[in-house]
């Protein structure tokens, strides 16, 4: 098992919020994105690959207006559909809440972890999903539990198993790059022995209050982004 960063995802109240605040805090524009009828969101993506996380993006992600989750009597992707986090989102401005890795075998990493023997952690059901782009559909499966949960604050990752093409294969280069991700959690040990069972490599883990931490060199120079506080 060996389980890479896939992306960061970045939560907004709308995503002309996300796109502005980008703008301002990490002086680039994001690229265009698009929807998904699956969970009734859309985003705007950029490329922040480097040589130490390859093939590696940022998602700014909103619920899209006017629009609802295909699957009946579920709830949205990584607590969208939390009203406190909406509530923060909306009074404070677009945050890092999550990530995603990317495995060779979602369904293997799901039945890691429901071994992992201290926390037999439900990372959800594999869905399956896809988007049209102008350079091709993208079709992947990801890991989404029906409550819509991140789980251990955000640090643990969603899981993602790409198809044929993956999004940074035509994605334009932002001028951003990945420097370092850092999870910090109460239960660090128990997150590391999680972490561990899906073979995940480049992240630094960390006992405290709950936060992840990703520093990016931007054009306006090294900028961190956390998710504490949500």
């Amino acid at each position: 098992m060996h389980a890479q960063l896939d992306h960061l995802v970045i939560a907004a109240a709308s995503l002309a919020q996300g796109v502005s605040w980008c703008e301002k805090t990490l002086g680039v524009t994001p690229a265009p994105g698009g929807s998904h009828p699956l969970m009734g969101t859309h985003n705007r993506l950029l490329n922040i690959s480097g040589d130490a996380f390859p093939a590696a993006y940022a998602e700014i992600i909103a619920i899209e207006p006017g629009k609802e989750p295909s699957r009946p009597k579920t709830r949205r992707w990584f607590d969208l559909d939390d009203a406190v986090l909406q509530a923060d989102l909306a009074r404070h401005g677009p945050r890092l809440i999550h990530f995603v890795a990317r495995v060779p075998d979602a369904q293997a990493a799901i039945r890691a972890l429901a071994r992992e023997e201290h926390s037999h952690i439900d990372r959800g059901r594999l869905l399956d999903a896809s988007r049209d782009t102008p350079a091709g559909r993208l079709e992947w499966q990801i890991t989404v539990r029906d409550d819509g949960q991140r789980l251990f604050y955000g640090t643990l990752p969603t899981l993602i198993q790409w198809g044929a093409v993956h999004p940074t294969d035509s994605m334009p280069a932002s001028g951003l790059m990945l420097r370092s991700l850092r999870a910090v959690h109460p239960r660090a040990p128990a997150l590391s022995a999680a972490l561990s069972a899906i073979g995940m490599t480049g992240l630094e883990i960390e006992a405290g209050p709950p936060n992840l931490v990703a520093v990016l060199d931007t054009p306006r120079g090294s900028v961190t982004l956390e998710s504490q506080g949500l």
